[in-house]
């Protein structure tokens, strides 16, 4: 059967789907909650710019009436003149809107839209669409963007993830060039420019499943790479320098905090525990009391992995500065890291904390930098 061309419409299974959804009984729906759901359902469902204008004028359409349905008769002239698009847009745009279950068709006998009126001129039904949907589902919107959101948070934790491995990947492999350059690097650095360039941007959706694997796969080998060559290929953990009685502690001469402080290091009394506790409030991520320098230690050996610094950092640091400077360092480059962060709106100049970590050290330790005078100054610029 031909359709006539006064505005009659192919039947669709979405179009009987959406009038059993019901409004709640003795339920006056204003235009400012149809309107929230309205851009909720173009949040959810992903709605293109146009369509969203369309039913957003459609929206506007209605007139707060006590109905059952919520029904607006808007020509497509009318539409056209508040959107800007054309008839044959507006006519598309609609089929769409009704294939995702937003709008209900009603139809006249003529296909055109119009009120009914009484004989004192009252609205009292409609010919037109059927916007009861948007407003029934709102439940359904409700979940869908909770979904996306936690759809979200899975993506931007696998990107973090995979920039975490991409920085250790290139920091384990500048230590390979500087310390062993005889070790063979092309096969993980091709690698990792494979890597690099299968990896999308952050504003993609997505990552691909097998990326993230990947990139944590080629980190490992690298570090377990640069950790048997400094063992010189033996593979072995540590030597026992332990010459002493068996009979005797372990810890005989040492404080009995975590982490020895050398009694060959030679701290300025200036540099005290309360001026870093006071230069750098990000001590409170360490979680536990900090008293005197053995725990500063204890916080900078806890806080430099938060740095995205390899051990083989912290190693190096410990063996050119001493310990105490060594947790210093890590503590005073991360409070760097967070106030850069904070004043710049989640952005940090210091792309790497754990380079900018080992390079602090060399500065120290070539007589650059005073970390005393640094702290000074940083606990200054706190107080003003």
């Amino acid at each position: 059967m031909q359709l006539a061309s006064s505005g009659g419409r192919r039947l669709r299974h979405a179009a009987l789907a959406t009038r059993k959804l019901v409004l709640e009984a003795e339920r006056t729906v204003t235009r400012k909650e149809l309107s929230a759901a309205a851009r909720d359902a173009g949040k959810a469902l992903d709605l293109r710019p146009a369509q969203r204008a369309v039913l957003s004028e459609l929206v506007a359409c209605w007139g707060e009436q006590e109905w059952e349905r919520l029904l607006v008769w808007p020509s497509n002239d009318y539409l056209m003149s508040r959107t800007g698009l054309t008839e044959r847009a507006i006519r598309r745009i609609l089929r769409q809107l009704i294939d995702l279950q937003l709008l209900a068709p009603k139809d006249s006998p003529n296909g055109k839209r119009y009120a009914v009126k009484d004989l004192a001129g009252q609205v009292v039904d409609a010919f037109g669409f059927d916007l009861t949907p948007v407003y029934a589902r709102r439940g359904d919107w409700a979940v869908m963007l909770m979904e996306q959101k936690q759809l979200r948070e899975v993506q931007k934790r696998a990107f973090d993830e995979v920039t975490i491995c991409r920085r250790a990947t290139e920091e384990a492999l500048s230590a390979l060039a500087e310390h062993f350059p005889e070790v063979d690097r092309t096969a993980f650095e091709g690698e990792l420019k494979s890597l690099q360039a299968r990896t999308p941007a952050r504003s993609k959706v997505t990552l691909p499943a097998d990326l993230l694997e990947a990139w944590q796969l080629l980190r490992t080998q690298v570090e377990e790479v640069f950790f048997e060559a400094g063992n010189a290929g033996l593979g072995v953990r540590h030597s026992d320098n332990n010459n002493g009685s068996p009979s005797e502690p372990c810890n005989k001469g040492f404080p009995k905090k975590a982490e020895a402080v050398r009694s060959t290091e030679q701290t300025p009394e200036h540099l005290s525990p309360e001026l870093i506790l006071e230069a750098c409030p990000t001590l409170s991520d360490y979680g536990q009391p900090v008293r005197d320098l053995a725990d500063i230690v204890s916080a900078g050996r806890y806080l430099r992995a938060s740095l995205g610094a390899h051990e083989s950092a912290w190693a190096e640091a410990v063996e050119e500065i001493g310990t105490v400077r060594a947790a210093i360092a890590v503590i005073y480059t991360l409070q760097l890291y967070e106030d850069d962060v904070a004043r710049n709106g989640g952005e940090s100049r210091i792309k790497n904390p754990g380079g900018y970590f080992r390079a602090l050290t060399r500065m120290v330790k070539a007589g650059k930098i005073d970390l005393a005078v640094e702290l000074l100054a940083m606990r200054r610029r706190r107080m003003a």
